[in-house]
């Protein structure tokens, strides 16, 4: 097997480390103390970001989960331990990289609210920050691809790879092809707020669709997916903001009164509880990738228990559209 000792990554990219030595300058003029507080904190996070990086590759470790590791079994290895119930059979560089992302984006989060006067700064800071929570959900999706009988193995092989990748450097290549598409889904989403009404989904649909910027793509997408239920279902989890076990009691609360429509004041009666999902808000990063875990969550849960509904999440199945679609 090829020797990885030579990789090194650099802990920030060129461009991060341009836009945080800027941010530096501008407020060590404007306001010392948050200089201070950025410095320090960004020194932590090279601090951390060289330790995690000086563990090898995951393909220097011989085991993973006490299966040998080859070309012919690296899927398999890399599936053995994605369930959260196996963290410590997590390979350490795998954690300490979870860690490090983690504190990435606390990091860029704070430059991202110091410099929220200044367009120049808060942007940028800001993106780094969405870059940060899809790389986090990347991983699902790898694992969530590598599980999919509906890709070849040597699809497999290649998305095993990039995994590893993802987990030696700490980004995502895929990312660069995939984010404008996932961020167009969650501003439409957010700009069309579900209004429930005859919880058919068509409104809230059409609003999302009209304003997807990947619009011809997104409509090849549910065109292929929609004689799919379990699509169906994430869609409308994603559009209602509600689960599936939720939207099934509110259909049903319609149909029992003979109710034609429901408002967003009426939906908590109808429920007897508050929404199981939190409200994505496409201003806040971490609501976004709360509302993406929730239902990722529930779609385990779901699995593992033999239950009706989705067993992906929208993200999941948008993206694993777009990867075996897209070009060699």
């Amino acid at each position: 097997m090829a020797s990885f000792a030579a990789y090194s990554v650099q802990v920030l990219s060129e461009e991060e480390e341009k836009l945080v030595g800027e941010i530096e300058d501008w407020l060590k003029e404007k306001n010392l103390q948050d200089y201070n507080l950025v410095h320090e904190r960004f020194r932590r996070l090279r601090n951390l970001g060289n330790a995690v990086f000086d563990y090898p590759s995951i393909k220097e470790t011989k085991y993973l989960k006490d299966i040998l590791i080859n070309e012919n079994q690296l899927t398999e290895s890399l599936l053995a331990f994605s369930s959260t119930s196996h963290l410590l059979r997590i390979p350490a560089k795998v954690a300490a990289l979870r860690s490090f992302l983690v504190a990435k984006f606390h990091a860029f989060s704070l430059l991202s609210r110091l410099s929220a006067e200044n367009e120049n700064f808060y942007a940028p800071a800001k993106n780094i920050s969405f870059y940060v929570v899809f790389t986090l959900m990347a991983e699902d999706v790898y694992f969530s691809c590598l599980e999919d009988p509906n890709f070849s193995s040597n699809t497999k092989s290649k998305l095993a790879d990039d995994l590893i990748a993802l987990w030696d450097s700490g980004t995502d290549l895929r990312s660069i092809r995939h984010l404008s598409a996932l961020s167009s889904l969650w501003t439409a989403r957010d700009s069309s707020p579900p209004s429930f009404g005859t919880m058919d989904g068509n409104t809230e649909l059409l609003r999302i669709s009209i304003s997807m910027d990947t619009f011809t793509e997104w409509e090849d997408f549910l065109k292929g997916e929609s004689t799919n239920d379990k699509t169906r279902w994430a869609l409308e989890e994603f559009l209602f903001g509600l689960s599936y076990e939720e939207i099934l009691q509110v259909r049903s609360r319609l149909r029992r009164f003979g109710v034609t429509s429901v408002g967003h004041d009426e939906l908590r009666s109808y429920l007897d509880s508050r929404p199981v999902y939190s409200v994505l808000n496409v201003d806040d990063p971490r609501a976004i990738y709360d509302f993406f875990v929730e239902r990722r969550d529930a779609c385990f849960l779901r699995k593992r228990v033999s239950a009706p509904g989705p067993l992906n999440t929208l993200e999941e199945i948008y993206l694993k559209y777009r990867i075996i679609f897209e070009p060699a």
